[in-house]
């Protein structure tokens, strides 16, 4: 018979995941052991052994749970909101409050993915695609101007830069609030993007045989 379930197993196991987050980003993937995480999280190496085989298993996990979160969160705001305006505004915003308390996951996304072997990486890319994916599309549709294959894929990346580096320097409490600061993101590329389009020269035809992927980048 199969052993079932503690009631409390899910409020554990999210519990263990969020310290190991906060471990892998503050002493690095490599340098944090079993042990320690075990130690952190109150429970024994045992326990933490019956959540998970290895710290490799631990890793994937923090990240499949943190990406889906974001992927579902912004999936839904992309469909209830209005206008193309008010979608890419609401995309912004949700990505910013999701990571509120979630600064050590989105570092260790940051930081370790490269560190999976491949079969595990490849999953956790292609929702981070999908997420790219989402934020493209809706910055073709608030600004018709960006829908230029030369400058979408660089805007894009740049707002995802503004929001996902922002852990470096933004405090609760200080000049802005969160949703000022994503409003704030949102006004500069709104206000700004096509403007910038404009006064882009057009790239000179690229070299034989340079591959298609550089020349986006």
């Amino acid at each position: 018979m199969a052993r079932s379930r503690a009631k409390d197993y899910d409020d554990k196991r999210l519990m263990m995941l969020h310290r190991s987050a906060e471990l892998f980003a503050a002493s690095g993937y490599v340098g944090t052991s079993m042990n320690t995480i075990a130690d952190a999280c109150g429970v024994s190496k045992a326990l933490l052994y019956h959540y998970y085989p290895d710290k490799e298993a631990i890793l994937f996990d923090i990240l499949s749970s943190h990406i889906e979160k974001l992927v579902a969160a912004v999936r839904k705001a992309s469909a209830q909101a209005g206008d193309p305006v008010e979608r890419f505004r609401t995309i912004v915003a949700t990505l910013l409050e999701l990571y509120r308390h979630a600064d050590a996951e989105h570092q260790v996304q940051i930081a370790s993915l490269k560190l999976l072997p491949k079969d595990k990486q490849q999953p956790l890319l292609a929702s981070e695609r999908i997420l790219v994916a989402m934020m493209s599309d809706a910055l073709a549709a608030a600004v018709p101007a960006a829908k230029q294959k030369r400058v979408l894929k660089p805007l894009t990346m740049s707002v995802f830069g503004m929001l996902n580096w922002h852990y470096m320097w933004f405090r609760e409490g200080g000049p802005m609030t969160r949703a000022e600061y994503a409003d704030f993101v949102a006004q500069l590329v709104l206000a700004g993007a096509a403007d910038a389009v404009a006064t882009r020269p057009r790239s000179k035809a690229r070299p034989a045989g340079r591959s298609r992927q550089a020349a986006l980048l």
